[in-house]
């Protein structure tokens, strides 16, 4: 065996090695046979990178958000170039695509024979790379001070693909920018653009395979960091300050949440459906309600969540072992247009519909991935987008419902590095056109203006904003083709009287049976004395989840089922009045 292994990896090494050009072999999304063994050498031999991959960024990093003004998308020209000669049709209407390749002649025949201009929009890198999954290697863009300095950061890939690890430093040579990289202890941090997703404000979201793979399981050679170190080092790097985790997929093998949900701006979350108690569904239920009950938007609101199918292969889901992880979620956006997979057109119907709907003006195109998703990604896994120099960045707080008899405050932070010279709100009912409104700096960087009180019916509006330097942007950046809406309504005050009075009641548990973080939904006609508690089938205490006041209408709570030995529970609702119970199954 000791002969053998060390001939294993240099095998293996030498088949990754040579993986740099479009005809070699496609390297899975997940590990390769034998890739697993290769991962202490990797991470040891990244202490020799180069020195344009600089250490530590200045203090006051931004994490960019999706949905903001892009210069670039990044794409790996190897394998599946069906699928991106479609990415980059459409993609440099909008933004310059960069296309690392071997051989840039063979990509600029490829495209041109599909009827593709690649004289404009295009910049073609010829560098080495072993994949096509460029979303998890690739750079991820920061700014220092909000607007400023645009530069990357660079985690440690958690696949042993040292080609793939130098396209960050190549990209950022051809921007000029710097490249930050978490790769020497104690600062050193696995992690992938798939299972990352960024709210621009300091918040992100990820699986627990970010929490696995550098906490003190891991067997890779990296720091065993506690969950907050972890949390500091994605403070230092990218300026995130609150981090949901959520629990891992049981049939998810990737485990990297971009392949069942997306965030579309500050406040909305784009999640994956499945028919209930169907494959992922029951746990991505309890992820979104842990997320609900336990995190708000930055403004302090709870987040709307739109639900999205996830489409059947052939009439199964990935609960059956042939079936592939069909997504809508894996998408991208680039500035004004959305990029979404599809599959099958009795489904993409609805699939298609709802990002319309979600995302009114965008230009929503769907690009076909049943060849590429059977290697467990799609259109987001494959490209990488790359932040505007200088943006005029604009956020908001948008209004969702209003009352006629009232009037509601648009506000925005809006921020660029020459200054902003002015904003003005856009506004119309169903009746009226267009009214333009001038936004008053406030303080600081933070813009309002005072809608006035308007007639029943569906408001629309958008931000306009101008730059000293003359830039102008819209936000949401479709402008007048796709606003912000809210519903303007007839508002009463409901008397106490007509409060209903009902006991807290116990809905069903979910997932069920369960392996990780389990709902425990409550409903209360009013608030209300209570515990709830977990016992064994034979009525021996095993744990406390909550004892307190349950507030009235819904509320959920939560317990950790990894944290429970195989078995039948008993879940248990005691209130003054009484009590009741459920089983659950922890497997």
């Amino acid at each position: 065996m000791r002969l053998i292994l060390p001939f294993l990896c240099l095998f293996f090494a030498l088949q990754l090695s040579a993986q740099t050009n479009e005809n070699q072999e496609i390297l899975p999304k997940g590990f390769a046979p034998g890739e697993e063994l290769l991962m202490p050498d990797y991470i040891s031999n990244l202490q020799g990178r180069s020195s344009a991959c600089i250490t530590m960024p200045p203090a006051n990093a931004r994490s960019i958000a999706e949905w903001e003004e892009l210069q670039a998308v990044v794409i790996t020209w190897t394998s599946f170039t069906s699928i991106l000669t479609e990415i980059v049709r459409h993609a440099k209407e909008e933004v310059e695509v960069i296309i690392v390749c071997s051989n840039e002649n063979v990509v600029k025949n490829q495209l041109g024979g599909a009827g593709i201009d690649w004289m404009t929009n295009i910049t073609f890198v010829e560098e080495n790379f072993n994949s096509i999954w460029v979303r998890d290697y690739g750079p991820n863009s920061i700014y220092i001070d909000d607007v400023g300095e645009l530069a990357f950061v660079d985690w440690i890939y958690n696949r042993p693909r040292p080609a793939d690890d130098t396209v960050p430093e190549a990209i950022a040579d051809i921007l000029g920018i710097d490249n930050y990289c978490t790769t020497a202890a104690p600062m050193d941090l696995v992690h992938t653009g798939g299972n990352y997703m960024s709210d621009g404000l300091g918040t992100a979201f990820s699986s627990s395979l970010f929490m696995e793979e550098n906490g003190p399981t891991n067997e890779w050679g990296t720091s065993n960091h506690s969950p907050e170190e972890v949390l500091q080092i994605m403070d230092d790097y990218m300026g995130i300050t609150s981090y949901p985790i959520m629990e891992a997929l049981p049939y998810d093998v990737i485990n990297h949440i971009d392949m069942h949900m997306k965030l579309l701006d500050e406040e909305t979350i784009i999640v994956g459906e499945y028919p209930e108690g169907v494959a992922d569904g029951p746990q991505i239920e309890a992820n979104i309600q842990y997320v609900l009950s336990n995190f708000t938007t930055p403004y302090g609101d709870p987040y709307n969540v739109i639900r999205i199918p996830m489409p059947p292969d052939d009439g199964a889901y990935p609960d059956t072992w042939w079936a592939d992880y069909r997504t809508y979620a894996n998408s991208i956006i680039l500035n004004n247009t959305i990029l979404v997979p599809t599959y099958e057109e009795q489904y993409d119907t609805v699939g298609l519909r709802i990002w319309e709907e979600s995302m009114p003006g965008y230009n929503i195109v769907g690009i076909d991935c049943n060849d590429i998703i059977p290697s467990l990604g799609a259109l987001h896994c494959i490209t990488k987008e790359v932040g505007a120099f200088e943006p005029l960045w604009i956020s908001t707080n948008k209004i969702n419902e209003a009352c006629v008899e009232t009037a509601e405050t648009v506000t925005a932070q809006i921020k660029h590095q020459s200054g902003v010279a002015s904003a003005t709100v856009y506004y119309k009912t169903a009746t009226t056109d267009w009214t333009t409104l001038a936004m008053t700096n406030t303080d600081a960087d933070n813009w309002s203006a005072d809608l006035p009180a308007m007639e029943e019916g569906k408001v629309s509006y958008y931000i306009e904003a101008t730059a000293n330097s003359g830039k102008v942007i819209t936000r949401p950046m479709p402008g007048a083709n796709g606003p912000f809406s809210f519903d303007n309504i007839a508002c009463t005050i409901v008397s106490t009287d007509d409060l209903l009075l009902a006991e807290p009641t116990l809905a069903e548990v979910f997932p069920n049976p369960a392996a990780a973080i389990t709902c425990i939904p409550v409903e209360a006609g009013r608030s209300t004395a209570a515990s709830i508690e977990v016992s064994d089938i034979l009525g021996r205490p095993i744990e406390t989840i909550f004892e307190g006041e349950i507030p009235r209408g819904s509320s959920k709570y939560f317990l950790n089922a990894q944290n429970y030995a195989a078995g039948t529970y008993i879940i248990t609702l005691k209130t003054d009045n009484g009590s009741q119970t459920q089983k659950l199954i922890v497997r």
